[in-house]
């Protein structure tokens, strides 16, 4: 059943629900009374979520978070929540953030084949229940770490299916199948957010999966036996084997044990990147791919829906004719995705953003630890703190397998893949950030050293003008009277309190005053960092001066504002070593 059936009346697109109040300038939620919601056969979750959900809080200024639903756990099998109630006749539905606030939006992307989570900022209630109501879940079966923590590294398994459910996907995939894991990324995302990782498992990859106790329909569990030496992709679907079964056949093969899952079918490619204006790619040459419909010349094109499929199926028009060239063009994809989707003529349209939130959560089945909108934001406010410039997209490294005459499965390459894993397990990057972080450190500790380089003015030609910015009261004038009293600094003046306080005392010069910024600096005891290259104002005089200000970390005049790098040489033992008395 699409959106429009849950509480709504028919034909209507989501987003044209929002209707602009010319009164207060500002979107409305508008739900039209709509017939008894009929139930949605099909498998179902066990347990269910509270209705009712927690106080929206304000932010500074106009904009508000949006409404989160609880966040219960449920541990069944999947289901979908009937509609919300309706708002009593003659209340109007709470009003999202103006259009002028859509970047407050909370955004998340990333995904196998292709799915998006996106709440729109300041959303009503009820729409936050529909969204809710359209999430699909089922039981992670204890195979996953629990779920993500807001202050370790993230482990995502991202699994696209090749079941052929949803209107026009009768001809793909195979028929009857109850969808294996066709493409898998393991998604790792930095600690500090400074990067991620996404692993792709390639389908033929022969695996040992393990036993997976799998919860059923009435609730009960079974342990479905596990294979050996078998295809990757039959971790899912085969014999009943559900994602957790996947997600131990990851922990198996690589060491890392996921902390949820996300799993999109078909479907996914089509709405997301039809909900986004289409993506674009680019061909280094003609396809023209009868099994996945791919028609396309060399160049660059915006794809979407049943275009944006065919391109990620397509593979024997592709490098190699293989799933490993599949798989560097699903990681073309998704690249040109992300960038799509954290685009400003994505990230300021409310109706485009509206249009997501539908197709995202009805695109995706996730696990029991992510059933709802206020979990799946908290997910996505994490990875939304990465820049795509350093999300590096590799493979497992594998090598043909060696018992089969015709090449058509993998095995693992023992020499390459244990490094890739254990750095995975280790957060380490793949990128370069750490090192260019570091990098650029070092430049700038070399460009603060370098300020206290150089000749240094007589002490009667410095010119300053002192500031009390939250030191105690009369340092201002008692550093002016040492100054020109003991260390000749006869053209200072005070200047009274400054217009804010700082932390740390600071010293103002224009570059031409670099030399008596250095006298100044030795005479003060202060560090690089404390000189600021700036400009010069006009003392009492009306002559250029350096502005001198004495912040909190103020102590006294003539007393070192130099802090110590190490400790000084004094006597001194350690607890690991026995001293006797004498």
């Amino acid at each position: 059943m699409d959106a429009q059936g849950r509480g709504r009346a028919e034909n209507i697109d989501p987003a044209d629900q929002w209707v602009l109040n010319p009164n207060t300038g500002e979107y409305e939620l508008r739900l039209s009374p709509s017939a008894p919601q009929s139930r949605v056969p099909g498998p179902r979750r066990a347990g269910t979520r509270g209705s009712g959900g927690a106080p929206r809080a304000r932010r500074p200024g106009p904009a508000r978070e949006q409404q989160e639903a609880p966040d219960g756990e449920v541990p069944g099998p999947r289901r979908r929540r009937g509609a919300p109630a309706e708002p009593p006749p003659g209340r109007r539905g709470r009003r999202p953030a103006k259009k002028t606030k859509a970047k407050k939006a909370v955004l998340w992307t990333g995904g196998t084949l292709a799915f998006v989570l996106v709440a729109a900022a300041g959303a009503g209630y009820l729409y936050i229940e529909h969204l809710n109501d359209n999430i699909t879940s089922v039981a992670d079966d204890g195979a996953s770490t629990g779920g993500f923590q807001k202050d370790k590294a993230i482990n995502i398994l991202l699994i696209g299916t090749d079941k052929r459910t949803g209107a026009g996907n009768e001809s793909y995939g195979d028929a009857g199948s109850p969808g294996h894991a066709d493409t898998t990324i393991l998604l790792h995302v930095s600690k500090d957010r400074s990067n991620a990782t996404a692993l792709s498992i390639p389908r033929d990859l022969i695996v040992d999966i393990p036993d997976c106790p799998t919860t059923q329909e009435d609730g009960s569990t079974e342990v479905i036996p596990g294979s050996t030496g078998v295809r990757f992709n039959t971790s899912l679907g085969q014999g009943g084997r559900t994602p957790s079964c996947t997600m131990r056949t990851v922990t198996e093969l690589t060491g890392i044990k996921p902390d949820n899952f996300m799993v999109a079918d078909f479907n996914a490619v089509k709405t997301l990147t039809t909900a986004v204006g289409g993506v674009e790619v680019c061909l280094g040459k003609d396809i023209d791919d009868p099994d996945s419909k791919l028609d396309l010349t060399a160049g660059t094109h915006t794809i979407a829906g049943e275009q944006a499929l065919a391109f990620v199926r397509t593979r024997h028009s592709v490098g190699t004719g293989g799933d490993l060239s599949r798989i560097n063009l699903q990681q073309q994809f998704l690249s040109a995705l992300m960038r799509k989707l954290k685009s400003n003529d994505t990230l300021t349209d409310p109706s485009k953003m509206l249009k997501l939130a539908e197709a995202g959560t009805k695109a995706l089945t996730v696990d029991s630890q992510l059933d709802s909108i206020g979990k799946l934001k908290d997910l996505g406010l994490e990875l939304g703190k990465l820049d795509t410039k350093n999300l590096t997209f590799t493979t497992v490294p594998v090598l043909d397998n060696p018992t089969e005459t015709v090449k058509t499965t993998v095995v693992v390459n023992a020499a390459m893949a244990p490094a890739v894993f254990e750095a995975i397990k280790n957060d380490v990057s793949f990128t370069e950030v750490k090192q260019q972080k570091a990098e650029e450190k070092a430049k700038e500790k070399a460009e603060v050293a370098a300020r206290l380089k150089g000749t240094r003015a007589d002490p009667s030609e410095v010119r300053v003008r002192i500031l009390n910015g939250g030191a105690p009261g009369g340092s201002a004038s008692a550093t002016l009277t040492w100054l020109q009293n003991d260390e000749g600094v006869t053209k200072s003046e005070n200047a009274g309190n400054a217009d804010a306080e700082l932390s740390k005392t600071t010293l103002e010069y224009a570059p031409d005053q670099a030399d008596q910024a250095r006298r100044l600096a030795d005479i003060l005891g202060l560090s690089g960092s404390a000189m600021k290259p700036g400009e010069s104002v006009l003392n009492s005089q009306g002559l250029p001066t350096m502005t001198l200000t004495l912040g909190k970390d103020f102590k006294g005049a003539g007393v070192s504002l130099t802090a110590p790098t190490k400790a000084p040489d004094v006597e001194k033992s350690t607890a690991d070593k026995v001293v006797c008395a004498e």
